[in-house]
């Protein structure tokens, strides 16, 4: 029988995330950072579905109370997600590496930890963040213009004003980023969760409640301090990520593309008129992406590389940037709920992969 280290990688493998083997077998020594055997045996008894402790015991062919039990401790070491609800049973699922386990051992992250997820990351990045990313692009609130088409699930405040329960937690990129002398000093209370993420993340000790105020005046320091807003890549989010071009993992993913605009979820793209250009250079510093160059003082802009996050807009002295719709067919296709944004992530890894497709039937995804 096959290590229980290997067979826990190929479960979260057959998640619609990934987390696929490597030469140096760096993600079996993050697995056994992470879980006990007896807890790597547990996990792999829990699909996308959320189930109670009693069915999941008699999937694992132990007691019920056995099961409730360990299943609530896996639960507050972030080694897999529940949904607690007074008067009603607890239900547990499985969670995915990225977005997942990893951001839920924000507390406890160290040196080694850090340096083994950045040698597994360009791995697990080709299956984590493509073909369909786990966050999306949206505009900061001021370089919308009026007039200018934009749907509700594309504006950070329509967004949050739609959620119930708000809480921050520190941004997970810029701490690990610290950890190892890298990084920016960027604002970090900075990754906004909200509904059942929010439950979770508090009972785990994650971050802290704050309200809707609070929660917008999060959004305005990220846009003066150039952060790139990323909800969930649904259209009913359970987040917003803060995020710099330095230390998020999922831009400086992007970045390494050539043309991040293709892969990019985003619906917009910088438009420039040199004309107008001043040439002071605000919008070069701005970008994440590099997409922007002046240029005898006159602004370059370099469409094949842009995520329409817009702030170059916002901070356009002269006017001479604005952001515009992509054409129709250059429109990503945005999920509808989260569920939907797992279903379409492991039909993508299926086609892609035949030999996932009868490892992720089992979580009914397919």
């Amino acid at each position: 029988m096959s290590d229980v280290y290997e067979r826990l990688r190929d479960h979260l493998d057959s998640l619609p995330g990934g987390f696929p083997p490597t030469d140096e077998g760096v993600e079996l020594r993050i697995l056994k950072r992470l879980f006990t055997t007896e807890e790597a045996e547990m996990a792999m008894h829990l699909t996308m579905k959320l189930e109670p402790a009693e069915k999941i015991a008699q999937r694992a062919g132990i007691d019920q109370d056995t099961a409730a039990s360990m299943l609530k401790e896996m639960s507050r070491k972030g080694l897999i997600f529940s949904i607690e609800i007074p008067d009603r049973p607890v239900a547990y699922m499985a969670t995915q590496f990225l977005v997942g386990i990893w951001e839920y051992h924000l507390n406890d992250l160290d040196k080694t930890f850090v340096e083994d997820l950045n040698i597994y990351m360009p791995t697990l990045a080709k299956e984590a963040f493509d073909p369909l990313s786990p966050l999306r692009t949206i505009p900061v609130g001021r370089s919308i213009s009026a007039g200018m088409e934009v749907l509700s699930y594309e504006q950070a405040e329509g967004l949050v004003r739609e959620q119930e329960k708000f809480l921050v937690a520190p941004c997970i990129c810029r701490k690990e980023h610290q950890l190892i002398g890298e990084g920016c000093d960027k604002l970090m209370d900075a990754c906004l969760i909200f509904g059942w993420g929010a439950d979770y993340y508090e009972r785990n000790g994650l971050g802290r409640v704050i309200t809707l105020e609070e929660t917008l005046d999060i959004l305005k320091r990220a846009e003066e301090e150039g952060l790139v807003l990323q909800p969930s890549n649904s259209r009913k989010i359970t987040n917003i990520c803060c995020c710099c071009g330095c230390c998020c993992q999922i831009l400086l993913n992007l970045k390494r593309h050539p043309a991040p605009a293709t892969v990019a979820y985003s619906p917009f793209v910088v438009e420039a008129d040199q004309e107008a250009c001043i040439g002071c250079e605000t919008c070069v510093n701005r970008c994440p992406m590099d997409a922007l160059h002046v240029i005898d003082e006159k602004v370059v802009h370099n469409a094949d590389r842009c995520i329409g996050c817009g702030l170059c807009v916002s901070t356009c002295q002269g006017e001479a940037l604005k952001l515009v719709r992509k054409p129709e067919e250059q429109q990503p296709q945005i999920p509808k709920n989260p569920m939907e944004a797992f279903v379409m992530r492991a039909r993508a890894r299926a086609s892609a992969n035949a030999d996932l497709s009868d490892k992720m039937r089992r979580h009914k995804l397919l």
